[in-house]
């Protein structure tokens, strides 16, 4: 009896285990950008996730692999933008298309991605472009088209966007 107790404790404990990802934008002119993220394991289950499903997440952008700038909801301010919508059937971040919305990601970055404070890094989805804010300036030449998908993995990836191999 305490051996079947003990294992069944040990599985609601594993399944009340954040779900983690780890992403890499790659933008124009050698921009880039890494961040993971955590999920409350009931989020997976759902269509959409959005920033209310979001235990973890911390942003880093890069310029010819020099880090730029950081940002994560750990230290966010009152005043940051904070939007997510995530299809985690596919493992993508939704774009304004898929969503129906003009953005559908606003990392410490709104609309016009000049948001970001000063000293500040965020990263913008909007229906014009996927881009960087950098100490309060939209950084125009580091924008994509907004339907660009980026890589998503159940393991970290580095600056250039290469996943890191699991080692046993």
């Amino acid at each position: 009896m305490i051996k079947a107790v003990s294992f069944a404790i040990s599985l609601v404990a594993s399944s009340a285990h954040a779900a983690d990802f780890y992403f890499c934008w790659q933008g124009a002119n050698d921009y880039t950008m890494t961040g993971q993220m955590s999920l409350n394991p009931s989020a997976l289950n759902k269509p959409v996730v959005t920033q209310d499903d979001v235990t973890l997440f911390k942003i880093a952008g890069y310029r010819e692999g020099t880090l730029l700038g950081k940002w994560d909801i750990a230290t966010r301010g009152s005043d940051d933008q904070w939007v997510l919508y995530f299809d985690p059937a596919r493992n993508a971040f939704m774009t304004p298309g898929d969503v129906g919305l003009g953005i559908s990601q606003a990392w410490n970055a709104g609309g016009d991605a000049d948001d970001c404070g000063d000293p500040g890094f965020g990263f913008n989805l909007g229906n014009y472009a996927q881009d960087f804010c950098l100490n309060g300036r939209w950084v125009e030449e580091s924008g994509m088209p907004p339907e660009t998908t980026f890589l998503v993995s159940p393991t970290p990836v580095d600056p250039l966007c290469r996943v890191y191999a699991p080692t046993s």
